[in-house]
């Protein structure tokens, strides 16, 4: 599958036959800074050559010794300190900023739309039941902020409330491990079940689940848990599994590359940060829970998930369950909101989604696999659901879904 960058993130007008010397001070310790580095690379296999320079770095590694005499065209960096961002300011060389921090103010910035964030997470855990709603953050980044209100805000749109807990370190490592999980565990056991949990990050995530297991609360039947960053580390080796908000890392560094390449031909920094949208939670077995209390309505929705693809109607759904169509419609339309055919379109669109981000089959294809008639019908379902089209949202998703050559 051929990439193309977004119209967003046009190229410059102007070329120059000196190769630009650009250095990344990025940390490779994470999934995400990773795929930042996956969607450079991309930039630069289609726009380049640069000549770069990169090192294995930690997000608080020093600040390089001979940054300060560089005479080169432009950085692109993740800063961690005070030191950090006053010394990229003083060499006045073209810079874009790819983490959000309370210490990083006037660099032009690409990163995650975190206002986005919390909509993904409360529509994950309304559309399995839940009706429970809780937030473990921090408070040391605006970014931790912005999630956690955008989470709480969605909420609240919708006539839930939220309850809210500070982690007690104010910082991703715990001076006292043990207090703190003791702390955690007794804030879950108070709360009420079952419950949809939102980590405002996978590390909180992670001692969510560890919290879980020493306290014997079983997940995800009464606590629900999604982490946010999708760190493969923390999320793999979490009890269980943990699902988490993938951030579209590749197609944000591509996007930022492309901003520098810009700078570099003397464009004037932009006045607003570019921000993107996470796009998908990948569901692990944190949260992969059907938490009604209505046997019949529990039942229906995971056939109706398992079988909707194959093209089963809202008849085959009432004959599995043993009810009749009127008695299922009222029954789900009072517990989850929707009816039993509504629940079958969302899911099969569901799945159109996930093939539209995971192959690059033919729509008549991708109909075929999800369970409609005709390609026209995925086209207006899959509208009326994400205002686009899919194959508007397989370009939009395209860099970030696809190695580097």
């Amino acid at each position: 599958m051929t990439s193309r960058p977004l119209d967003d993130f046009s190229l410059p007008t102007t070329s120059s036959q000196k190769i630009p010397h650009v250095v990344l001070l990025i940390e490779t310790s994470r999934t995400y800074t990773r795929n930042l580095l996956r969607g450079v690379r991309r930039y630069i296999s289609e726009h380049g050559p640069w000549s770069v320079y990169l090192e294995m770095r930690a997000l608080d590694s020093r600040v390089p010794v001979w940054l300060s005499s560089w005479k080169g065209d432009g950085i692109l960096c993740r800063s961690s300190s005070v030191e950090m961002v006053e010394a990229i300011r003083q060499t006045q060389i073209p810079t874009v900023e790819l983490r959000s921090s309370r210490i990083q103010r006037g660099l032009p910035f690409v990163g995650v739309d975190n206002s986005a964030f919390g909509k993904l997470v409360a529509d994950h855990f309304i559309e399995r039941g839940l009706r429970n709603f809780a937030c473990f953050e921090l408070d040391v980044e605006q970014y931790f902020e912005d999630r956690r209100d955008s989470f709480v805000q969605y909420l609240a749109s919708r006539g839930y409330s939220c309850d809210c807990y500070r982690s007690p370190d104010s910082c991703e490592q715990p001076t006292d491990w043990e207090s703190q999980q003791c702390e955690l565990a007794d804030w879950l056991s108070k709360l009420p079940k079952p419950i949809g949990i939102m980590a405002c990050n996978d590390q909180l995530g992670f001692w969510l689940l560890d919290a879980c297991n020493r306290s014997g609360i079983m997940v995800p039947d009464e606590i629900a848990v999604v982490g946010a960053e999708d760190d493969e580390s923390l999320c793999d080796f979490a009890t269980p599994p943990m699902s988490s908000v993938h951030f579209p890392g590749a197609q944000i560094g591509y996007a930022a590359a492309a901003l520098l390449d810009r700078l570099m031909a003397g464009e004037a920094p932009p006045s607003k940060p570019l921000l993107i949208a996470p796009y998908e939670i990948v569901v692990r077995k944190s949260s992969d829970t059907v938490a009604v209390d209505d046997p019949i309505v529990a039942q229906a929705l995971r056939f109706i998930r398992k079988q909707a693809r194959y093209g089963c109607g809202v008849e085959d759904v009432c004959l599995h369950v043993g009810v009749s169509r009127r008695t299922l419609e009222r029954r789900m339309r009072a517990i989850v909101g929707r009816s039993p055919l509504e629940e079958i379109r969302s899911v099969k669109v569901d799945c159109v989604r996930q093939l539209v981000l995971e192959t690059d089959l033919s729509l008549e294809k991708i109909a075929h696999l999800s369970g409609f008639s005709h390609a026209q019908d995925v086209i207006e379902a899959f509208r009326n659901r994400f205002h686009m089209t899919p194959g508007q949202f397989r370009r939009s998703v395209q860099i970030d879904s696809t190695p580097a050559d």
